[in-house]
């Protein structure tokens, strides 16, 4: 009876881990309670881009180091509908959040588009300074060989400010 209880909650665990976004967890060490996870998030109005994002999670902490990676790719397809489905501005729109801290530290991704050169920029960033800094990340995803690129090329001139 207990080897089947202990099998039905080492199974629920598997399924929640599964559930998770996280991609990869790597321990910093056996004398620390400080994990790097690289989470994979998929654009919400772009599903053709991935981005993977690493940052430090301080297990017994308050908060959480400012400190991460971005890497994004195209993993499908961009079509010129969903382009036309974002902020064009220059301060583009966040596309991810996640808080890092009790006290207002979030670790936010922003989708920004480039209209020169037809391509998507991600740019992670701590709102919060540490160290004399917000740290950031950046990451980018062209356009070109995409379903995307002839509305890009079309659509340059007109977004240009």
């Amino acid at each position: 009876m207990i080897k089947v209880k202990l099998l039905g909650i080492a199974a629920a665990a598997l399924l929640l881990n599964a559930c998770s976004d996280d991609a990869g967890k790597v321990s910093l060490g056996m004398f620390t309670t400080k994990d790097v996870i690289i989470k994979a998030k998929t654009d919400p109005k772009l599903p053709g881009v991935t981005c993977h994002i690493s940052h430090v999670e301080a297990n017994l902490d308050f908060a959480d180091p400012s400190d991460m990676s971005i890497a994004c790719r195209q993993t499908g397809s961009i079509t010129a509908e969903q382009m036309a489905q974002i902020d064009f501005s220059k301060d583009g729109e966040i596309v991810f959040k996640e808080s890092k801290s009790i006290l207002f530290k979030t670790l936010k991704v922003r989708r920004i588009y480039d209209p020169e050169h037809k391509t998507l920029m991600y740019l992670s960033y701590s709102t919060k300074e540490t160290t004399g800094s917000h740290h950031h990340a950046l990451s980018t995803v062209p356009l070109y060989n995409t379903d995307a690129w002839q509305w890009a090329q079309a659509h340059e001139i007109g977004l240009k400010k």
